[in-house]
C-alpha cells in the first residue's frame, strides 16, 4: 500500500496528523508492507525566510487578530498535539517559508529519507525552535538522518528540485486539495485533515479489505489548515 500525504513543513495539523497516522499503522498487520511518500505543499509561499516577529505576532497581523487570540489559538493547539504525544513550543517557533525544507524534502524521498527527514524538519519546527528556511540549519538535520551537506546544497541550488516542489503543489491543485495534511491511500481513498487514530485504522481495514480504482474526492473533514493559512 502506498500512502501520498501532502503536507508542510509549518502546519501544526501536520504533524499530528502524521501521529495519528503512524499509531494507526502499528494496529495494521501489513504494516510493513506500507510506502509512505511526503508530497509537498506550502500554506503561505509569501512568508519570509526568517523574521523578527514571533510566530504569535506574524500570526496576529496575518488575520487581523489581537495578540491575545493568537496565542490563545496556538495555547489550543499546543494542547491537541499533547494529546498526540508531540511536544509544540510556540514561543521558541521561528517564523519560517518552508519552500526550501520542500527542496530537500524532494531530495530525502529520492534516497528513501523522506520520512526520517520530514519528521526531523517537523520537531525542529514545533518543538526546538529551529528556522527550517536557514540553510546552515537545514544541512545540520539533513546530515542528521544520512543526507551530507554537498547533497543538501544540491537541492538548493539546482532547479530541479524547485520543479518537484512546484508538481507536487501542481497535482495538489488539480485534485481539488483545499488543506492539508490530506492522505491518499493507494490512490484510492483520501483522508482530509488530522483525523483520529480510529478514522485512519478504519480507512487502511476497508482498503485492505475491498478493491477500488477511484480517489473519494469528498472526504470527511478533520482539523487541518487551508490555503488561506486557517487552522
Amino acid at each position: 500500500m502506498t500512502i501520498e500525504i501532502w503536507s508542510d513543513v509549518m502546519c501544526p495539523f501536520c504533524y499530528i496528523g502524521k501521529r495519528h497516522l503512524e499509531k494507526a499503522l502499528e494496529y495494521f498487520p501489513e504494516k510493513d508492507k506500507v510506502k509512505v511518500v511526503w508530497k509537498s505543499f506550502q500554506l503561505n509561499p509569501n512568508m519570509p525566510e526568517s523574521s523578527d516577529e514571533s510566530v504569535y505576532e506574524y500570526l496576529a497581523k496575518a488575520k487581523g487578530i489581537s495578540l491575545e487570540q493568537s496565542m490563545q489559538m496556538h495555547k489550543r493547539v499546543e494542547e491537541m498535539a499533547a494529546n498526540a504525544g508531540l511536544d509544540y513550543n510556540f514561543d521558541i517557533a521561528k517564523v519560517a517559508n518552508s519552500f526550501k525544507a520542500h527542496r530537500v524534502l524532494q531530495l530525502a524521498k529520492r534516497k528513501n529519507l523522506g520520512d526520517e527527514l520530514k519528521e526531523t524538519l517537523l520537531e525542529a519546527y514545533f518543538t526546538k525552535g529551529k528556522n527550517t528556511s536557514d540553510t546552515k540549519t537545514l544541512v545540520e538535520l539533513a546530515n542528521s538522518v544520512g543526507i551530507s551537506g554537498d547533497e543538501v546544497e544540491l537541492a538548493l541550488n539546482e532547479e530541479q528540485f524547485a520543479h518537484y516542489v512546484k508538481q507536487d503543489i501542481e497535482e495538489a491543485r488539480q485534485i481539488g486539495i483545499q488543506g492539508v495534511p490530506f492522505f491518499v491511500f493507494d490512490r484510492k481513498y483520501a483522508v482530509s485533515g488530522a483525523q483520529p487514530v480510529e478514522h485512519f485504522k478504519a480507512t487502511l481495514e476497508k482498503i485492505q479489505a475491498e478493491s477500488s480504482s477511484f480517489i473519494n474526492t469528498s472526504p470527511e473533514q478533520g482539523d487541518s489548515c487551508d490555503i488561506e493559512g486557517n487552522c
